[in-house]
């Protein structure tokens, strides 16, 4: 009467067990993800171990797919429903983790390896009120000449300075609202007065993640045709960018050219 009343599950306990694998794995991966570039920002770990952590967490989230697909077939062929959804959702999460750091690396391969960006390759603007912040970040303050200058035309040819025809007061006021609205940190403004014609903004930006700063200059300069802005934006860690300043650049300058209009 037993067995009539308790019928044999097919497939055993192995599509639960597997279910429960894969989702272990994912868990495992996410908490390595997600809490590398919290621990170095917080400076409990060194940036070699964080990036230890988020490769250690791509590979778990790797196991955590196959088990995933493995669970979703024998659970499927079980006829064993809800271990078969559990290893599909698993499988979609963990492809969805993978690819983060798949993109990253492919990005390394598209853009040049270099970090420090500008619009004004022949004479970059100068980082004064950041200099003491950056001579001690393992990136030099001064720009780093005509290798960087080579391959930053190669790759970035469309970043160029822009000049808007309306007043020095106006660009200023609408370049610091930007800053504000970015959460960069500003540094220092040289002069501060409005009126003045050459005006230079310092500010850090702050990456959310593993809170990389990268430091920013926007120079402001008047002319007969308008006030010419230039700026430079340059990481005070690692040699590549991943292209992160010139994107920086190029939508900063699109937003003051908006904001002005």
């Amino acid at each position: 009467m037993s067995s009539l009343s308790q019928p044999h599950r097919r497939g055993g306990k192995w599509p639960v067990l597997c279910a429960w694998l894969a989702v272990t794995a994912l868990i495992a991966a996410g908490a390595l993800m997600t809490t590398s570039g919290t621990a170095f920002r917080m400076e409990w770990i060194a940036l070699g171990d964080a990036f230890s952590w988020l490769r250690m967490g791509a590979q778990l989230a790797a196991v955590a797919a196959i088990l995933g697909i493995v669970s979703l077939l024998v659970a499927g062929l079980c006829k064993r429903w809800g271990a078969a959804l559990t290893g599909a959702v698993v499988a979609v999460v963990a492809v969805t983790m993978i690819a983060m750091p798949v993109q990253m690396q492919q990005r390394a391969q598209t853009v040049p390896p270099i970090h420090d960006i500008t619009t004004d390759m022949d004479n970059p603007p100068a980082f004064v009120a950041l200099a003491n912040a950056r001579e001690t970040a393992p990136n030099a303050v001064d720009y780093p000449g005509v290798e960087t200058a080579r391959q930053q035309r190669a790759s970035y040819p469309m970043l160029q300075p822009v000049t808007l025809a309306v007043p020095m007061a106006r660009v200023q006021t609408a370049a610091r609202d930007l800053i504000a609205a970015r959460d960069w940190q500003l540094a220092e403004a040289s002069p501060t007065t409005l009126e003045a014609t050459a005006i230079t903004l310092e500010a850090t930006a702050s990456t959310r993640w593993f809170g990389f700063k990268d430091d920013v200059v926007i120079r402001l300069t008047d002319t007969s045709d308008g006030v010419r802005v230039d700026m430079r934006s340059a990481s005070r860690l690692g040699k590549s960018d991943l292209g992160t300043n010139a994107e920086r650049i190029q939508d900063f300058l699109e937003d003051l050219q908006r904001a002005v209009r």
